[in-house]
């Protein structure tokens, strides 16, 4: 007699291989905290030892005489001859100039933050909003809010990671004479200046 094909199932998974794939996840959430995740992000390479200008997007040099009180710009770094290499989110950086209340209208780099726009939940882009009753970093994703003094993430997803991944990787700026702003050179590392897409941790 013909043995009979077996009905098919329809891509529907079976109950062994669904408690198969749970068992599965669970590990994987269980050391997920422990795995030094920052080694394997699309991070520059080496350390430059030479400074950058801060380029606006017209094209023109940050200056702290006439940049203006409260606000940003989205910032290419460290910027490079290959327009698409540009375009990384791992390489858009949020400059801003703080608002007044928080020591924005001082001509000198106590002023100033730049920080990654990549925001440590998921790796959406956040933005910074100088609108009064908000003037904090906001990620459009998931809801996740920044500080603007210090990048660490205060509500939203983000706020509810451990250290260092609930505080924004930020690059250290000076002034020249001419009041030209240049990022210093910096130490990718979670206890420098942080490791985009991963975090750092406050000193």
């Amino acid at each position: 007699m013909a043995q009979q094909p077996s009905p098919k199932s329809g891509g529907k998974v079976s109950r062994r291989d669904f408690i198969k794939l749970m068992a599965a996840a669970g590990t994987v959430l269980t050391f997920a905290p422990f795995v030094d995740w920052g080694k394997f992000l699309p991070n520059p390479t080496g350390q430059s030892k030479e400074r950058q200008k801060i380029e606006l997007p017209d094209g023109s040099q940050a200056n702290v005489n006439s940049f203006p009180v409260n606000h940003s710009e989205a910032i290419i770094y460290p910027k490079t001859n290959d327009s698409a290499l540009n375009k990384e989110s791992f390489r858009t950086w949020q400059f801003i100039r703080l608002p007044e209340e928080l020591g924005g209208k001082k001509n000198d780099v106590s002023s100033f933050r730049l920080y990654s726009m990549v925001c440590l939940h998921l790796w959406c882009l956040w933005k910074y909003w100088p609108q009064e009753g908000r003037k904090r970093g906001e990620c459009p994703c998931h809801g996740s809010m920044y500080d603007a003094l210090t990048g660490k993430a205060f509500a939203g997803p983000a706020s509810l990671q451990a250290p260092p991944n609930n505080v924004l990787p930020r690059l250290d700026i000076e002034i020249a004479t001419d009041g030209n702003m240049w990022i210093k050179p910096p130490n990718w590392s979670v206890n420098g200046n942080g490791i985009v897409g991963y975090g750092r941790f406050l000193t």
